[in-house]
């Protein structure tokens, strides 16, 4: 059988950074983005699941106007967003912070009915070390499993809840430097599928992470605790991730229905301050 081959880029350069996922792309001016070089960067992010880019000049507005060419942008239900914009959130870690915004490995807002397509990060500002943020592809993680595995995890349904971040008391609500609001509807629970077809590559993934699923739809409190502990390492094993060091300026997006992703920090004393805004997603299932 003959091995079809992808058409070249013609916009954009491609580099991956890691087997698993992961690429970093140059000759883009974000701020000015075309039609042809768009459908060039959906293309690589559907291929690598996350992609960089460097040396970007981008206010608020363009950051938005770049998101939106892949979608509407969401407002966080729990996290404040600037005065003039609310989709845009300023992710910032002051020197005194004891803990910083993202850390711990997670997939964005599973807590919604309908969860994001994926998240947009600028740097604004980074401390000189440190910093880094990994990245899980949730594709290899499903396909590394056994057959019998996949079977009984194909008709699984996971719990997830805003509520360890965000309720009151919530480890994501005692931020200095965030501002989080309702606290008093994130213990809503909703539900998806442990294994999660991809709308648009139809490649199943696994769709459980330790921040926001809670359980496991039909199993004990024991049992799902189990099976959901065994997830939580697999799904982020070494082979399944990148890393990406940031400079001001950079700009990360990544597919939020196929990539967990860890934010470090190991720049205790120092500033960081990142813009994150959001793009809306479809129902998969």
């Amino acid at each position: 059988m003959a091995v079809v081959e992808e058409a070249p880029y013609r916009h954009i350069v491609v580099n991956p950074v890691a087997g698993s996922l992961g690429a970093e792309i140059t000759g883009v001016d974000l701020s000015r983005p075309e039609e042809a070089v768009i459908a060039e960067i959906r293309r690589a992010f559907l291929e690598h699941h996350v992609v960089f880019f460097r040396d970007q000049d981008l206010s608020p507005e363009a950051q938005m106007a770049f998101g939106r060419c892949f979608g509407d942008l969401d407002t966080h239900p729990f996290v404040e967003g600037t005065q003039e914009h609310p989709e845009v959130i300023d992710i910032v870690t002051e020197p005194a912070d004891g803990f910083n915004f993202g850390g711990g490995w997670h997939t964005d807002v599973t807590f919604l009915d309908q969860p994001d397509l994926g998240s947009i990060l600028y740097a604004v500002e980074v401390p000189p070390y440190g910093g880094d943020t990994l990245f899980a592809n949730q594709h290899a993680a499903y396909e590394s499993l056994s057959g019998t595995m996949k079977e009984l995890l194909d008709g699984l349904v996971g719990l997830h809840s805003a509520g360890p971040q965000y309720s009151a008391g919530g480890y994501s609500t005692r931020s200095q430097a965030m501002r989080t609001k309702n606290a008093e509807g994130a213990d809503r629970v909703v539900r998806h599928p442990v294994v999660r077809t991809h709308p648009e590559t139809g490649r199943k993934g696994l769709y459980v992470n330790r921040a926001f699923t809670i359980g496991i739809e039909g199993m004990r409190p024991d049992e799902s605790a189990a099976l959901l502990g065994f997830l939580f390492s697999h799904a982020t094993r070494e082979a399944f991730t990148c890393r990406f060091r940031w400079e001001a300026g950079s700009v990360a997006m990544w597919d939020n229905r196929s990539v967990q992703h860890y934010a470090l920090y190991d720049y205790r004393g120092q500033r960081r301050r990142m813009r994150r805004i959001t793009v809306s997603g479809d129902r998969p299932y």
